[in-house]
C-alpha cells in the first residue's frame, strides 16, 4: 500500500510516543536514583509516590503505543538528550537541588509532549484519538508532579542556600494547585487505583473500539486515497489483534470458556484475515471496496460481541485482578512483537 500524507503524520506521532515513553524510563531511574540521597521523610514519601505512579504510567504508555498500532524508535536526539542526562544525573557535578530541578523540567517536557500528542491526534483522525486516550491521564498526572516538585525545590533550595528549613506552607499552595489541576482530569480510561496495569477486558475493548472508529471513518469517506489509508491501519490492527489473542488469550481461556466456544473464536479470527487479504487486493476507488469492508465490519461486529459478552463474563468468574492484568501484560507485550513482525515500525528519524 502507498503511504499517504496522513500516513506520515501517524508515523511521526508514533515517534513521539516513543520519545515520551523513553523519557518517562528516563523519569523513573531519576527518581530512584533520588531516593538514594539520603532525602527527609516527607520528601521521599513523595518521591515514592511519584515513582509508583510513573512506573504505573510507563505501563499506560505501552497500552497507548500497541493501541496507536505502530511500532518507532524514539528520534536520535532525543536518545542522545537521554543518553547525557543519565550520566549528569548519576554524576556529582549536581547539588540535590539541582538535581531536582533538573527533574522538573523533565517532567514539563513530558507534559508538553503529551499534549502536543494529543493536539496532534485530533488533526490526524478519530481513531488516533481515540487510541491515545489514556494518555491524558499521565499528562494530568505529571503536571500534578510538577506541582509538587515545585515545592520540594523551594525546600531544598532554602535548605542549601541558608542552611535552614524553608517555611512549609509551601505545602498549602502545592496542594491548591494539585486540586486545581485534577479538578480538570478527563480520560476514557484512568489508573488511578493500585492496578499495576488494565486488565485484559480493558485493553481488548480499546482495540475494538479503536477498529470501530476505523471502520467509520472509511466508509465515511469518498477520498479513494484516504479509504486506502483507513484500511491499511484496519489491516495492520486486525491482524496484530488477531495474532496476540490467538497466542496468548484464546489458549488461557479455553479451559474455562469451553473447546467449542475458544475454537470458534480462532474460525472467525482465520475468516476475518482471509477477508483481509481480498480486500487489501482490490481498489480503494472500485465500489465492490466498500461493500467488501461492509461486510467485514459486519462480521467483526459478531466477533467482538461474542468476546465481550459471553468471554469477558467467563474471565471475570474465572481469573483474579492480579491474572486479568497480567494476561493484558502478556498481550500487549505479544502484539507489540507483532506489529515489529509485519513491518508496523517507523523510522527513527522520521
Amino acid at each position: 500500500m502507498v503511504a499517504t500524507l496522513d500516513d506520515t503524520k501517524r508515523n511521526a506521532i508514533a515517534v513521539k510516543l516513543a520519545s515520551i515513553k523513553a523519557l518517562q524510563q528516563l523519569v523513573i531511574e531519576n527518581e530512584q536514583s533520588l531516593l538514594r540521597e539520603g532525602l527527609d521523610a516527607e520528601i521521599a514519601d513523595r518521591i515514592r509516590n511519584f515513582l509508583k505512579d510513573d512506573e504505573k504510567n510507563l505501563g499506560v504508555l505501552e497500552t497507548v503505543i500497541g493501541q496507536y498500532g505502530i511500532q518507532a524508535e524514539p528520534k536520535k536526539n532525543v536518545t542522545q538528550f537521554i543518553e547525557k542526562a543519565r550520566e549528569l544525573f548519576k554524576g556529582s557535578e549536581l547539588s540535590l537541588y539541582e538535581k531536582v530541578s533538573q527533574h522538573e523540567l523533565l517532567k514539563h517536557q513530558l507534559v508538553m509532549s503529551g499534549l502536543i500528542v494529543h493536539k496532534a491526534a485530533q488533526k490526524v483522525g478519530a481513531d488516533v484519538l481515540l487510541a491515545i486516550g489514556p494518555l491524558n491521564t499521565i499528562n494530568f498526572e505529571n503536571r500534578a508532579h510538577q506541582e509538587q516538585l515545585k515545592g520540594i525545590l523551594e525546600i531544598l533550595g532554602v535548605r542549601e542556600f541558608t542552611g535552614q528549613d524553608a517555611d512549609q506552607g509551601i505545602w498549602a499552595r502545592v496542594q491548591d494547585a494539585m486540586a486545581a489541576v485534577s479538578g480538570v482530569v478527563g480520560s476514557a480510561v484512568t489508573q488511578t487505583s493500585d492496578k499495576s496495569d488494565l486488565n485484559i477486558q480493558d485493553v481488548i475493548r480499546l482495540d475494538h473500539n479503536k477498529v470501530n472508529t476505523l471502520f467509520t471513518e472509511l466508509l465515511q469517506s469518498d477520498n479513494p486515497q484516504k479509504i486506502q489509508e483507513y484500511f491499511g491501519q484496519i489491516y495492520k490492527d486486525l491482524t496484530a489483534h488477531a495474532e496476540a489473542e490467538e497466542e496468548v488469550v484464546y489458549p488461557r481461556v479455553r479451559p474455562f470458556y469451553g473447546q467449542d466456544n475458544t475454537q470458534e473464536l480462532f474460525d472467525e479470527q482465520a475468516e476475518m484475515k482471509r477477508v483481509l487479504e481480498q480486500i487489501k487486493a482490490i481498489s480503494p476507488s472500485s465500489s465492490e471496496f466498500k461493500d467488501r469492508v461492509r461486510q467485514l465490519m459486519e462480521a467483526v461486529g459478531d466477533h467482538i460481541r461474542q468476546e465481550e459478552s459471553t468471554m469477558f463474563a467467563a474471565i471475570r468468574n474465572n481469573l483474579s485482578s492480579d491474572q486479568s492484568e497480567q494476561l493484558a501484560t502478556e498481550f500487549k507485550a505479544a502484539k507489540t512483537r507483532i506489529q515489529e513482525k509485519l513491518g508496523v515500525v517507523s523510522e527513527s528519524n522520521a
